[in-house]
């Protein structure tokens, strides 16, 4: 099956979701039904802050950043599961299958770097409110998603590359709903010691590191807000976080369960259980996090809908 050291596999097969045949109709409606509320939530979120010059501040400029990587990151996976699961037709060539990988890789780091710097945002705000604006320029925060955009490109595509090098033999079939990267090298025939050492080293920096400063700025938030005598203020700091630490919280709960705390008895429905939580449910959730939790947005929503009703 292997010539001249290339893969002559056109295609992969994903095995979808771990659910009997007959079950496929009802999950289908329901993921349809997760997935137009993922991209209706989110370009609520992102029409919003655009339209509101009110929200045109650092904390809604990175929101509405992460509501733009959520809608893509859902829309890397989710289109092909549902057309898969419509259509019954498992496969995804070659080329289709790396440009999934590395699309979900480059919105997944997307995703940590803009909840670190929502962590920042709140960081300078509550301890360091008088350097604020000084802090948390328009230019540093262009700066700051600009570089985000730039290693994440970057870093995915170092990925793609290393496993584009590699050949794969008969078995072309992949235990999963999307083309995951840890699933494609256990396909691979050559070796790939190279790929899973970048991988450990900067897979594990890009999620540990950012944890860490996401933990560290909480730490500061908490000693800040255990200073603070009026509750009135505390309630407010609580409320102003606790969207940010729940979105932190649903995310990174499943990708180190899933990555960093790996077990013996780890299988592939809990492997896609888990995937499912951070690709299709954190997505979906996100916008009624911030929304619900949030007075900013509720009230640029009335004051869109006011004005629309008057224009009209």
């Amino acid at each position: 099956m292997i010539m001249n050291n290339q893969t002559v596999i056109s295609q992969f097969l994903l095995l979808g979701l771990p659910i009997p045949p007959e079950h496929w109709h009802l999950f289908y409606t329901l993921l349809l039904a997760m997935y137009l509320t993922t991209i209706l939530g989110n370009l609520i979120i992102i029409i919003l802050i655009l339209l509101d010059s009110n929200l045109h501040i650092p904390m809604y400029l990175f929101l509405s950043n992460l509501s733009f990587s959520d809608l893509c990151f859902s829309s890397v996976t989710m289109p092909k599961l549902l057309q898969n699961m419509q259509n019954q037709d498992t496969s995804i060539t070659y080329t289709g299958c790396l440009t999934q990988m590395y699309f979900s890789m480059v919105f997944a780091g997307m995703e940590i770097f803009l909840l670190v710097s929502m962590a920042y945002d709140r960081y300078v705000a509550i301890c360091l409110p008088l350097h604020y604006t000084s802090i948390m320029s328009p230019k540093f925060c262009v700066c700051l998603g600009s570089l985000s955009w730039v290693f994440n490109v970057l870093y995915s595509m170092l990925h793609t590359l290393l496993l584009a090098r590699l050949s794969f033999c008969k078995d072309n079939v992949i235990p999963h709903f999307f083309c995951d990267i840890s699933a494609l090298l256990k396909l691979a025939c050559s070796d790939t010691y190279i790929n899973e050492l970048m991988i450990f080293i900067l897979g594990g920096l890009l999620i540990v590191i950012p944890f860490l400063l996401i933990v560290m700025s909480y730490v500061q938030i908490v000693c800040s807000i255990l200073k603070v005598p009026s509750t009135r203020a505390i309630y407010k700091i609580f409320s102003t976080c606790g969207s940010h630490l729940s979105v932190v919280s649903l995310f990174y709960g499943t990708v180190i369960g899933l990555y960093l705390c790996p077990s013996a008895n780890n299988s592939t429905v809990k492997e896609t259980v888990m995937a499912m939580m951070y690709t299709v449910v954190t997505p979906m959730l996100n916008p009624f996090i911030y929304s619900l939790r949030n007075r900013d947005i509720k009230e640029a929503l009335v004051r869109v809908l006011i004005k629309k009703k008057i224009s009209l």
